[in-house]
């Protein structure tokens, strides 16, 4: 069962740190279209790689490349996601303790 979920945690991590960079590098690229006036990544999708769990690489992309920084919506949007999947987080891990593994 420890290997079972040790796999598990491993997968889920390298999913956060997959999908943080993939949002993260979507906000540059979306950056440099908007720069050349090219066709833009619509910012529904840059919320849902966000609300599917890349709202710190969509954060850290948005003040990185300057990006989407004087939408509101984005400005508290992204940062209210990502304190919501931290507090989800934190539960998680709380009540993971009182569940015992044979």
């Amino acid at each position: 069962m420890y290997n079972t979920l040790m796999e598990m945690r491993i997968l889920f991590f390298g999913y956060l740190i997959g999908i943080n960079l993939l949002a993260f590098f979507t906000m540059g690229l979306d950056k440099q279209k908007a720069i050349r006036h090219a066709f833009r990544i619509p910012e529904a999708v840059l919320f849902l790689f966000s609300i599917i769990g890349g709202s710190l690489g969509t954060l850290a992309g948005m003040f990185v490349f300057h990006h989407k920084t004087r939408k509101l919506k984005f400005l508290i949007g992204i940062p209210v996601i990502l304190l919501l999947q931290s507090a989800a987080a934190a539960a998680l891990i709380s009540s993971a303790r009182d569940i015992v593994f044979y």
